[in-house]
C-alpha cells in the first residue's frame, strides 16, 4: 500500500508579469502560507519517503519548503508533473519506485492536472468534481498488485485554510 499526498503549489505571481509560465515564483504570501501548511504537517507527524515535484519554479519552491521543514530528506523533479503531464507515464515511474519498499509519496504540481489525476485514481475517469486549492492536499491510498486507476481510496482532501485554523 502506498499513501500518495497530492499537493498543489502555493500562491504564485500573476501570469501577466512573466513572459514564461515556468518562471512564475511563489509570492511572499504564497511562501508564508506554504511554510505554515508544511509546519502543520510536521506537527501532525507526517513524513514522506520522497517529494516529487514539477520542475516549474512555483512548484519547485513549494517542494523546497516542504523539504526544508523536514517532511522528507529526498526531493526529485519530474516532467510528468508539469502542466499537461501524462498520468500513465507517471504510473510506470510509480511502479518502479514502489519496488524499493517506499510507501509514502508527496507530489507537487498544478491544477487542473492534480485534481484530474486524483479523480482518475479514485473513479477511473475525470469528473471535474474535485477542486484542489493552492497549497491544498489530497491524500489517497493506492492499492497493491492492481492498477491504482479507479481503485484508489480518498482519505484526505483539505484546503490550506482548514489546516491553518486554530
Amino acid at each position: 500500500m502506498t499513501e500518495l499526498y497530492i499537493i498543489r503549489h502555493g500562491i504564485a505571481a500573476d501570469r501577466e508579469k512573466y513572459h514564461q509560465d515556468f518562471q512564475r515564483p511563489l509570492t511572499d504570501i504564497g511562501q508564508q502560507k506554504t511554510h505554515k501548511v508544511a509546519q502543520k504537517l510536521i506537527d501532525m507527524n507526517y513524513h514522506f519517503d520522497l517529494i516529487l515535484t514539477s520542475p516549474l519554479l512555483r512548484a519547485r519552491q513549494t517542494a523546497d519548503i516542504l523539504k526544508k521543514v523536514g517532511l522528507s530528506h529526498h526531493l526529485e523533479e519530474s516532467l510528468y508533473l508539469s502542466p499537461g503531464g501524462d498520468i500513465h507515464s507517471w504510473l510506470n515511474w510509480l511502479e518502479n519506485w514502489q519496488k524499493n519498499n517506499h510507501n509514502s509519496l508527496a507530489i507537487v504540481g498544478h491544477e487542473p492536472d492534480l485534481s484530474h489525476w486524483a479523480e482518475m485514481l479514485i473513479w477511473g475517469e475525470i469528473k471535474n468534481k474535485i477542486v484542489l486549492k493552492k497549497a491544498g492536499i489530497i491524500g489517497l491510498t493506492l492499492p497493491e498488485k492492481i492498477s491504482p486507476i479507479g481503485n484508489s481510496l480518498l482519505f484526505w482532501l483539505t484546503s490550506p485554510k482548514l489546516l491553518l485554523e486554530n
